[in-house]
């Protein structure tokens, strides 16, 4: 039987932060919040199968805000990552985002938001010069973000590393309204992390402070 705890703490700065034990189960109530009508799950392909991302569609459903997972993304996300997700928003007309996993899966879903009704290609709104100014801030949905590591720190950052397979490196794609207005941050989706991923992050997490 698993044991509820209450949540440990709300933070603010300025993404709105909500972090303690089941905090997964309050997601239908924050879309509402946001006005999320239609979410588009975006979530790592390991760890759909897993009881406690279960927990979530079924709170989503519940909430009559449907169960629409998209997890067709790698490490190391690549554009065609991103132009998939873009395809499956679009495609189930969807209202806004919810980012489940790691550094990938807020990146690549960072990215889906922002693509989701702009034209080009991911790489137009690359942090080079004013790109960022490319961007119609109304037409970037509303984002949640669950992360499941330690490490990355993407649920609160205005930007996604994407790689560019045409010259094999890493771009930072940025607009300020990349930075998800809310996280629900839940220490029980990262019990089931290798110990080598929870000391990776944990590590990234360490330098990020420096």
């Amino acid at each position: 039987m698993q044991q509820q705890s209450a949540p440990v703490g709300n933070f603010n700065y300025p993404t709105s932060y909500k972090i303690g034990c089941g905090r997964r189960r309050e997601l239908a109530a924050w879309c509402e919040s946001l006005g999320i009508t239609r979410p588009l799950v975006i979530a790592d392909p390991g760890i759909t199968g897993l009881p406690w991302f279960r927990d979530i569609l079924e709170t989503l459903r519940a909430g009559g805000l449907g169960d629409a997972v998209f997890s067709g993304l790698q490490g190391n996300p690549v554009e065609q990552n991103v132009i998939d997700g873009v395809r499956a928003y679009r495609e189930g007309q969807h209202h806004g985002v919810v980012l489940v996993g790691g550094g990938s899966a807020l990146d690549v879903g960072k990215c889906v938001a922002l693509m989701a009704d702009h034209p080009g290609s991911v790489f137009d709104y690359e942090d080079v010069g004013d790109n960022w100014t490319r961007v119609d801030p109304s037409k970037i949905p509303p984002m949640i973000a669950m992360p499941t590591t330690s490490g990355t720190g993407s649920e609160v950052g205005r930007a996604s590393v994407i790689t560019d397979t045409r010259d094999h490196t890493k771009k930072i794609i940025f607009h300020p309204r990349m930075l998800p207005p809310l996280v629900l941050a839940d220490p029980e989706t990262t019990f089931g992390l290798p110990a080598g991923v929870t000391a990776a992050t944990g590590v990234d997490a360490f330098v990020h402070s420096f």
